[in-house]
């Protein structure tokens, strides 16, 4: 390895590292703009300058390979001058309106021109102006401010993989603009302004509402897929603000889908925020007592084997523990967290979890996706896919539906017929999975809801033991959920009991009057059609499908409103943080439970949060471990029965309106609009 020497200080590098990261080894600042770590090199804004002994001038330390024997000066006077230099160039068409611009606070051009410019500029000529562009209803876009150091450009191309931004003209010409002049649709754009280091690309939902010292910064996860991507909320009183990620090098890197990051407007719009009691057909608002003593009356007029619940796919452990608590003191067995209907949770824990990790996606050499579409379903962790594929000698073969996932993929075919071809290895891509070294298999939600996913896993876990999927010190065997409670709910047993239904079969017993009582933890994803006359109690944040039909609604407390637990799809516990309160009489939901609990007069074992967990860890230990990965045995099949022939098809349409806060949020229903090219300068649909 080269041995590099930068203000006196000998490192050892690796050959391809470049001099920047010698430098930052050996522990010298380095401004830069156009530089990123994640990204390709481009070279193009030079204020990353140093002088290299024998070389005639300063070079770009971001793309100049180091050589053994190198010797580096980032504080030479000569040095000084030329990123002088450079900051003058870069100021001169800049505008002043630092006042008034969202990046305020926050802008590496700021903080570098304090650290590295000079107080005057030499310049005196007109500034050169910019028109602005429309880039859809998430960026807002200052264009003027632009200092072209392509990190939007190389992100949208290299990393979400949808290349629709680009640089036209050339020298003063040169402006950064959309192909066609037509809105971003990847479902990571909202990255770039994270990227962007000045103002030119600023968050269009968040422009002029705050400043950064006036926020209160809380960091803690995301819940609007299963990935459990690792986020800060900027709140500024009872109100969240905006949504940033957080670098997790295992999970999300430092990405987050733009639905993670602009969900925040539907915290606050139709939200439930006082008791409601259903009286001749119309809800009116009541006291918290009112609406105890109306569930009470019903319990105690119907038996357990009429009564159940149903978890939503954004409740926390904690809630889900003291439903599940409650029902069993009430000798109710009707009981499931899978309100999608798939069939998983009966075959151990390494058959419902994404068992090498997300980050072991770049150990794999060979991918095959079965029902499902990680563009929509896991935006970030399809990125992590193509990162992979861009290194090349990653073959991707995908059963389902053929859909567009940023990166080429061996279409095999739609469903069952393609999957029994593979198993039996007369399908090519066998040979494929046979000879890799680490193949992985993704399952979706898509090939687990049918009728047959029980089966449908069965065959795919055996599959995976008899190619190498799984075996010592490698377990390729994923299932990749949807729903960011769903892995806690299956880990914690909220599921049917003996004899008990599970989520079709309570609705169809609601519908058939087998089931009286019903009562939904945030589950707003079933057909709440097909619970009929039943008695509808809906414990939730907004007035969605589950309020509409409810008989009694007890308003909880959104994902950034208490302190929570998720496991997230590759079973890795982490800790939700509440950033602000929940509004009105809205309260945490395990304490609502705690509360209804001794109406009930089966008072759970618990008065606070503490004391609920301590409960929690003595039935699952695991939960007790945090940001951990904790080691599983190898999967089970459990079913015997045949796979139908019914092609596979994906578990999200619309990106954009997965769950009641997302269909809540205006940003998000624009977006949704924008997708399904009903609204002015769509580019098309997804996928």
């Amino acid at each position: 390895m080269p041995k590099v020497t930068v203000d006196g200080i000998e490192v050892e590098v690796d050959a391809s590292a470049t001099v920047l990261q010698a430098c930052e080894l050996a522990g010298a600042e380095i401004p830069r703009f156009c530089y990123h770590e994640r990204l390709s090199i481009a070279g193009n804004c030079r204020m990353c300058l140093v002088e290299v002994e024998r070389a005639p001038k300063p070079v770009a330390s971001c793309a100049q390979p180091v050589t053994d024997g190198m010797v580096v000066h980032t504080k030479t006077e000569k040095v000084k001058r030329a990123r002088e230099g450079v900051m003058e160039f870069l100021l001169i068409n800049h505008p002043l309106d630092c006042p008034i611009c969202d990046q305020g606070g926050e802008c590496d051009l700021q903080d570098q021109a304090m650290g590295y410019g000079i107080d005057n500029n030499r310049y005196v000529e007109n500034k050169r102006a910019v028109e602005d562009k429309d880039m859809g209803p998430l960026i807002a876009t200052t264009m003027t401010r632009c200092i072209h150091c392509t990190r939007c450009v190389r992100f949208i191309t290299e990393v979400s993989g949808v290349a629709e931004l680009g640089a036209t003209g050339r020298g003063e010409d040169m402006e950064i603009t959309t192909y066609l002049e037509k809105a971003l649709t990847s479902e990571l754009q909202g990255n770039v302004i994270d990227l962007c280091p000045v103002g030119a690309l600023t968050s269009k939902p968040y422009a002029f509402t705050a400043r950064p010292w006036e926020l209160k910064k809380t960091e803690t996860i995301d819940v609007m897929d299963a990935m459990g991507s690792n986020i800060r909320v900027d709140s500024r009183g009872r109100e969240v603000m905006r949504v940033l990620p957080r670098v997790n090098e295992a999970i999300n890197e430092e990405w987050i889908s733009d639905k993670t990051r602009f969900i925040w407007d539907g915290l606050k719009t139709q939200r439930l925020d006082r008791p409601y009691v259903r009286e001749d057909g119309k809800l009116r608002v009541a006291t918290w007592d009112e609406a105890f003593a109306k569930i009470a009356e019903k319990v105690a007029s119907t038996t357990p084997d009429k009564m159940a619940a149903i978890a939503g796919d954004l409740a926390d452990v904690e809630s889900m523990k003291a439903l599940k608590d409650l029902m069993v003191s009430l000798g109710v067995t009707n009981l499931d967290c899978r309100q999608d209907g798939a069939k998983i949770g009966t075959g151990g824990r390494g058959s419902y979890i994404f068992n090498s990790g997300i980050e072991a996606i770049e150990e794999s050499d060979a991918l095959l996706v079965i029902g499902s579409n990680p563009r929509l379903e896991a935006p970030v962790l399809n990125a992590r896919i193509r990162k992979q594929w861009t290194k090349g000698g990653f073959p991707i073969g995908v059963v389902g539906e053929d859909t567009d996932l940023t990166y080429p993929t061996d279409y095999l075919g739609a469903g069952t017929d393609t999957l029994k071809q593979i198993i039996d290895g007369s399908h090519p891509f066998a040979r494929v999975m046979e000879v890799a070294e680490n193949p992985m298999i993704i399952v979706g939600q898509g090939a687990l809801t049918r009728e047959d996913g029980e089966a449908v896993l069965t065959a795919i876990i055996a599959y995976a033991k008899s190619t190498g999927v799984i075996k010592d010190g490698w377990n390729g065997f994923n299932v990749l959920h949807t729903a960011a409670a769903r892995v806690g709910g299956l880990d914690l047993g909220f599921l049917p009991g003996e004899e008990g239904r599970d989520t079709q079969a309570i609705l169809d017993g609601a519908a058939a009057g087998a089931i009286d009582l019903v009562f939904l933890l945030g589950a707003d994803e079933i057909e709440t059609k097909s619970l009929g006359n039943a008695f509808v109690v809906y414990q939730g944040t907004h007035g969605d499908a589950g309020a509409h039909c409810a008989d009694v609604i007890l308003p909880g407390a959104a994902y950034t409103e208490k302190s929570g637990l998720y496991v997230n799809t590759e079973g890795r516990v982490q800790m939700a943080k509440r950033a602000a309160f929940p509004p009105g009489d809205a309260r945490e939901d395990w304490a609502i439970l705690r509360a209804l609990s001794a109406k009930l007069g089966k008072a759970l074992p618990y008065d606070s949060l503490r004391d609920l967990r301590a409960a929690l860890y003595e039935d699952v230990p695991h939960f007790a471990t945090l940001d951990d990965l904790t080691p599983v045995e190898v999967p089970q099949g459990s079913a015997t029965g045949a796979m139908s022939a019914t092609p596979f098809t994906n578990a999200i349409k619309d990106f954009y309106m997965t769950n009641p806060i997302a269909r809540a949020s205006k940003v998000m229903a624009d977006c949704a609009a924008l997708a399904k090219g009903t609204d002015k300068g769509a580019t098309g649909t997804h996928g």
